[in-house]
Parts: structure tokens; sequence; C-alpha cells
């Protein structure tokens, strides 16, 4: 019975709740039509280990180059859909791992470093070892670069001894020196844009300095800040005025007129990041010159992020399944490519079209990046297809492919003995007229202590074929020595068969007669040898 001292209040009847209108998809802005219009895909996969770096040629047809491992490795840029491994490569002078590849302003020579601290410079256009080795470094050089303008003969290194080189490429010389530049690792560098004599390095001490190599040698940069992290990656931006560098989980942008002062942080990463890189946005034809630049930066979080440093904005970010070390971007904008820490190269060409829709009736996403494929079922034992994966599978471009083996095809003789027949294949190698494997198989049997138990079970017509063989190469200098005592004891041992055959009787009597023709062709020689030698011994005088 309801307790009639509380309040009764009736209950409406209830209403459908109406769902909430669709929200209207937004129009596109032109930089994410750009950075959509890219078709992505996986350049090379299975390198093993890290993709440390990643570097356009500055020149058309714009080849990229890869250190992952003990080789750096080339893609063709002309290539069309997408890049392909050049015929000579991968570079592989290095004997360990190499580092930090560089192209030379006209794109014909590229300079690397390694883990043994050599710096070695290669052709791009063919195969062939190193054109130099520049020997300096005693720890390995994790930055090796080129002159950004018409400079073609000089360039710039540093490793983790803390020594900063500048070298004339062509007599291997250092033209400059600076013994402990920095007091930890140098794992960063940039050439700059306006001044082939002008660079930076970037160190694990938290500094970054800039260098002239017109001062006097060894003196100090004329120019030092601290980043306030172990600095990974420094670059000169295109005026030449102001220089990005990352470290630890920001990017930092410094105006060097103004000797060195902080004019933005950016704070867009949640982890260590490992590179940047110069990009153009261009929404018109791949001929077009120009198009707004942006500073590209990519984290181990898996993120690229591109900034445009006029608004001090980030305007586009992409995901990427793994960990990204390096990226690199084409000067044509046509290409865009990020390494990672498991030996993948992600790639991303761009479709060019006409124009785009000038309303923009293409809808933007929340999450505007790169969301991979989605990964194939894994297979367990419990599938049927578990135990036949991999049967039609057909290997990639990048895949090294091992050859299987030939199978080896086996003589007769060679079954007979694998099944320890030897009488069998002693007589099928005697029936088959082949000196060496005749030769070859007695001394098998030789080594198993078989060969006089066959000749003694010899029945009378393979007695028959060995004494004919016997008589054919008994003298040959190449068996004499071996063929003379098993003839020898072949007549001690089957002697009775023999004087009870005719046939064997014969075979004898012309193995005698051969052997009484050696005798005298050997008395000749030595009477020959007997008249040369006075001869030769008066000539000698």
């Amino acid at each position: 019975m309801a307790d009639e001292s509380k309040p009764f209040f009736p209950v409406e009847s209830a209403h459908h709740v109406k769902p909430p209108p669709p929200r209207r998809a937004q129009s596109l802005t032109p930089e994410s039509r750009f950075w959509r219009s890219f078709r992505h895909s996986v350049l090379a996969s299975g390198l093993i280990l890290p993709v440390t770096a990643l570097e356009f040629s500055p020149v058309a047809p714009y080849h990229v180059a890869a250190a992952c491992s003990a080789a750096v490795h080339l893609f063709d840029g002309a290539a069309s859909p997408s890049l392909a491994p050049l015929p000579h490569s991968p570079l592989s002078g290095f004997s360990d791992v190499a580092y930090s590849p560089s192209f030379r302003c006209d794109g014909a020579l590229l300079a690397a470093g390694g883990e043994s601290g050599l710096v070695q410079v290669f052709r791009v256009d063919k195969a062939g070892p190193p054109l130099r080795r520049l020997r300096a470094h005693a720890r390995p050089v994790r930055v090796v670069r080129y002159p950004r303008l018409a400079d073609k003969i000089h360039l710039f290194s540093g490793g983790d001894d803390a020594l900063l080189a500048y070298w004339d490429v062509p007599s291997e010389v250092q033209v400059v020196s600076f013994p402990g530049a920095h007091r930890d690792y140098i794992r960063a560098g940039s050439a700059s844009p306006t001044n082939p004599e002008v660079f930076a390095t970037g160190s694990y001490d938290h500094t970054v300095k800039l260098w002239d190599v017109r001062v006097t040698p060894g003196s100090n940069p004329f120019l030092g800040f601290s980043h306030g992290d172990p600095v990974e990656s420094v670059l000169f931006l295109p005026s030449g005025g102001l220089l990005a560098t990352a470290g630890g989980n920001v990017v930092k942008i410094w105006d060097i007129i103004s000797g060195g002062k902080l004019i933005h942080t950016i704070e867009s990463h949640n982890k260590t990041v490992t590179a940047l890189c110069l990009g153009r946005i261009k929404n018109e034809s791949p001929s077009h010159d120009g198009g707004e630049p942006r500073l590209l930066s990519v984290s181990i979080d898996g993120y690229m992020k591109s900034f445009d440093f006029a608004t001090f904005k980030i305007t586009h970010s992409m995901r990427y399944p793994a960990q990204l070390l390096s990226v690199g971007f084409s000067p044509s904008g046509n290409a865009r490519v990020v390494g990672t820490s498991d030996g993948v190269i992600y790639m991303g060409m761009k479709k060019w079209k006409r124009q785009e829709e000038a309303n923009g009736t293409n809808a933007a996403s929340e999450l505007d990046g790169f969301i991979p494929e989605p990964e194939k079922q894994v297979l367990r034992p419990t599938n049927y297809r578990y135990f036949h994966r991999g049967k039609s599978e057909k290997p990639q471009d990048t895949d090294y492919v091992i050859p299987r083996a030939a199978k080896v095809k086996l003589a007769e003789h060679d079954k007979l003995l694998k099944k320890f027949w030897h009488k069998e294949a002693l007589v099928v190698a005697l029936s088959k007229k082949s000196a060496s494997s005749v030769v070859a198989v007695m001394e098998e049997l030789v080594a198993r202590k078989r060969l006089l138990k066959c000749v003694a079970n010899l029945d009378v017509d393979e007695l028959g074929l060995l004494l004919r063989f016997l008589h054919k190469n008994a003298t040959t200098p190449r068996y004499a020595r071996f063929l003379m005592g098993l003839t020898k004891k072949v007549l001690e041992m089957r002697a009775d068969d023999v004087q009870s055959n005719n046939n064997l009787r014969i075979y004898v009597r012309n193995l005698k007669r051969m052997i009484a023709e050696e005798i005298q062709i050997q008395r000749s020689l030595q009477e020959i040898q007997g008249m040369i030698s006075p001869l030769l011994v008066i000539t000698g005088r």
C-alpha cells in the first residue's frame, strides 16, 4: 500500500529524445588539401636497424639517400609512380654503421660518416669504391654536411670525439679544425643557406654553436647559446637569419642576427624530437616555383608536425605506427619520406591535379593524418591457412631473395656408393669408360678398405672389364703410380681365373705387350737425356 504521507507527483508520458542534427562537414583548407593529396606507401622495409638519416638531392631528379646499418641506400627520384632503388644501391663501402649522408650542391657526390670515424665520399651515378676517405676522427662521425651554396670542394664533419673539421675534399686535408668544439657528442649540424663558410652544430652538452671557417683556426665560435636539452637536430631556415633547434620534446626558433635571441618555442610533441627538415606547400602544378615554406619535425612519439614559422602555428599533424627518427622532403614538393626505428621507410607521393574544387566540397576528418591500412588478421595454428602461409607470397623490390640451392644430380656409381654397394659401383664406373670416374671410385674404395675385396668378388666378365681398363690407362702418367700397383695385385689374386679363361689371357697378353712398349719408351728417353745433359752443361758454361 502506498504511503499517503509523501507527496504524489504524476509521471508524464515519456517522449523520445531526438538525435542531434548531423554536424556539417568542414571544408578543407588549402594546406589540408595539399597533405591529403599524398599517396602513402612503404618505400623500404626489413632493413632491421633504424633509419638514422634521410636526405634528398638538391637537384633533379632528386634522389634520396637513407642511412641504415652498414650501407647508404639510394632511391631514384625520377621513378614513377613511386621511388625505386637505384641499380647500384646500396653504397656498402662501410665496415660498420653508416651515418648522415649529404649530397653535394650539384648532386654528383655523396658523403657519409661511419661508426669507425671515417668520412667517405662516393659517386651517385654509378657503383664503385669511395673516391675519398677523410681520416681525422677517433670516434663515430654523426654529422657530415656539404655547404648548401655553390661550393663543391669543401665539407664539414663532427663526431663523438667533439672534433669539428672543415675539409678540402680533393686533397683530403683539414682546412680548419676545432678540437673540443663541444663538451659532449656532436650529433647535429647545418650549413648556412647564405654563406658557405658558416655552419651551426648542436651537441648533447645542450649547446648550439655557430662557426666561421674564415676566422683563425682553433678559435671560439662567433655565437653560442643553450637549447636546454641534448640537441638532436639543427636547421637553418631559408633566410639564413633564423635557426631551428630540436632537443627534448621542444623545437626552438632563434634569431641569429639579434645575437641568438629566442623568438619562439614549439611544444607540440610528447617525446623527444629527433629530426627537422624544410618543406614547401605547393597546391599548383609540380613545375610551379615557390611555395610557402614549412618546418617539418618528427619525434619518437610517432608524429610528424608541420610548422608555419611565419605565423608561429602548427598547420598539420600526421601520425605513423612507429617511432620516427628521420624525415626528408623533396625540393620539388612531390615526395616525402620518413624513417623509423624498426627499419621501415614510409613514403608519400604527391598526386597532382588540375585544380581542387573551388568551394572545397571534400570533407575534413577530425584527425587529419596518416592512417595506415589495417593489418591483416594474425593467423594462428588453429587456422588451416596458417600451414600454407607464404606459399604464394611474391618478394618485394626491397627484399633480398635467397635462391634455393640447386639439387645435386649424383652419378649412378655415387648413388651406389651411398648405399655401400661397393662392387656394383666399381662395375658401373668401369662400364662408363671414364678414366677419371673409375680412378675416383677406386680411391674411395681404398679409403673404405674395400677395393681388394671387390676385385676378389668380380666374376669373369667383370674381371675382363677391369683388365681392359688397366690395359688402356695403366701407363697414363696421371694414374700410373696407382694403377701399376693395382695391376700387380689383380694378377696375383686372380692368376687361376686368368689361366682358365682364354679372353682373360688375351687381356693379360696385351697388358704385357703394353708394359714392354712403355719400358722401351722409357729407355729411349733416358738415352736422349744422356745425350742432351752434356750439351746443356756446356751451354751453361
